[in-house]
């Protein structure tokens, strides 16, 4: 699965038990109607994966959905999910984006009379 938005935080990595598991996470903010702020934990090895990028970048990070269940000292069963990251890339913006003129170069067209005939369907 692949996530797409900017970057709104990245987290120092964190070192946790005697076996020294580490832990990065990142916030990704999606670009859509109703911006949604996804954090991915990136473990061991892979949390050096962020060391080059930056807030407010736009990036599409690969994930997957991890599951676990637990049961409490009270015997009840817990569910609990998290996204891991295990690569990321920046998202170059559309290279035909950036050839389209500003709207002021173009000339306005004074020449337009009505009873010229277009084929419009309009």
């Amino acid at each position: 699965m692949e996530l797409q938005g900017k970057i709104k935080m990245i987290d120092e990595t964190k070192t946790f038990g005697n076996n020294g598991f580490r832990k990065r996470e990142l916030v990704v903010t999606t670009d859509e109607q109703y911006p949604q702020h996804i954090m991915v934990e990136f473990v061991q090895d892979k949390c050096d994966l962020l060391n080059n990028f930056g807030i407010g970048q736009e990036v599409k990070v690969s994930i997957n959905l991890r599951g676990r269940e637990w049961v409490n000292p009270q015997g009840e069963t817990k569910y609990f999910n998290s996204i891991q990251g295990w690569r990321i890339e920046a998202v170059q913006a559309s290279a035909d984006a950036g050839n389209i003129p500003p709207m002021d170069t173009f000339e306005p067209a004074n020449n337009l009379r009505e009873e010229d005939h277009d084929d419009l369907p309009f």
